[in-house]
């Protein structure tokens, strides 16, 4: 740990995904969406973060488009890894070269103007990322809302969400913590539990009913970050069905390619793919997954 709390030359490095995917079992929908990715590199063009906790190899866009396609899935959506903090240029550039097939969230300064978040606006981004959980000093269970809900006022009238890298179970009032504010939020890796809890813990339950109240979205991604047990992860079953179970419209899908930081054994994406028929083993549920959800929340 002491390693990855120096950042920048000492970050350490991170496995590379499989890059040679095999088709899954399951069938895609058309306009299916991978709500969850990032391109990483070439890092001889994008500097990384001094303040960076890990260092990945070169994950580009041609590597994350023939996984998308080996898997079935037309659109996507990036979003911008801590590695390169608010320099966004490498997933711009990314979404740019894809011909409007992605979708992004960014990450922005606080003080960010107006311009600049018009101009990523125009070029696809959907949201601001804040990523509590990949940096140096964490703090458990605190959030910075007093900074974070003057930006979701200048980002509302654009349509975009916040999304939070950050473990559901750290904040029991998560609930009351997002009540009134200004937009909606999504929180990734099936809220990020950290691995021994269980659907039962209060933070969870908290996000449940977020969802209820129809402010949160929670993406099916990373079910290795929470799970104890080897691929296909049954233990993340119960947390899914709970998820869908609360609002089927505020849930998606995602691969979390290239799975950066992955400490286990890396899974190949067409086995990963096939874990969603698991979690939503109803194939008409699946596409309200898959295509309806994601397109209302990104805009395609």
């Amino acid at each position: 740990m002491s390693s990855q709390r120096a950042g920048g030359a000492d970050a350490p490095p991170c496995a590379p995904p499989d890059f040679g995917p095999r088709a899954p079992r399951l069938k895609f929908p058309s306009r299916s969406c991978d709500t969850h990715a990032h391109i990483l590199g070439p890092a001889a063009r994008y500097a990384y973060s001094p303040a960076r906790v890990y260092t990945p190899p070169d994950c580009l866009l041609p590597d994350y488009l023939t996984m998308l396609d080996t898997l079935g899935v037309e659109r996507a959506v990036l979003v911008q890894p801590s590695v390169y903090g608010t320099d966004n240029s490498a997933m711009l550039d990314a979404m740019n070269a894809a011909g409007g097939r992605l979708r992004g969230v960014a990450v922005v300064a606080e003080d960010v103007s107006g311009a600049k978040l018009r101009k990523l606006d125009a070029a696809g981004v959907r949201g601001v990322r804040v990523n509590i959980v990949d940096v140096k000093d964490r703090k458990p269970g605190t959030l910075p809302m007093d900074s974070l809900r003057p930006l979701a006022r200048r980002i509302a009238p654009l349509g975009w969400h916040m999304e939070f890298l950050m473990h559901a179970d750290e904040f029991p009032d998560l609930d009351r913590t997002f009540a009134g504010f200004p937009v909606d939020i999504v929180l990734g890796h099936l809220g990020y539990l950290n691995i021994g809890q269980t659907a039962g813990a209060p933070g969870f339950q908290a996000l449940l009913r977020l969802m209820k109240s129809g402010k949160a979205w929670v993406k099916l991604t990373g079910p290795y970050r929470i799970s104890r047990a080897p691929l296909p992860y049954p233990d993340t079953v119960p947390f899914a069905k709970a998820l869908v179970e609360a609002n089927r419209e505020r849930v998606i899908w995602g691969t979390d390619w290239p799975h950066v930081m992955l400490k286990g054994v890396m899974p190949n994406d067409g086995e990963l793919a096939d874990v969603l028929a698991d979690w939503v083993p109803d194939a008409a549920l699946r596409e309200q997954v898959l295509v309806k959800n994601p397109a209302a929340l990104y805009g395609f």
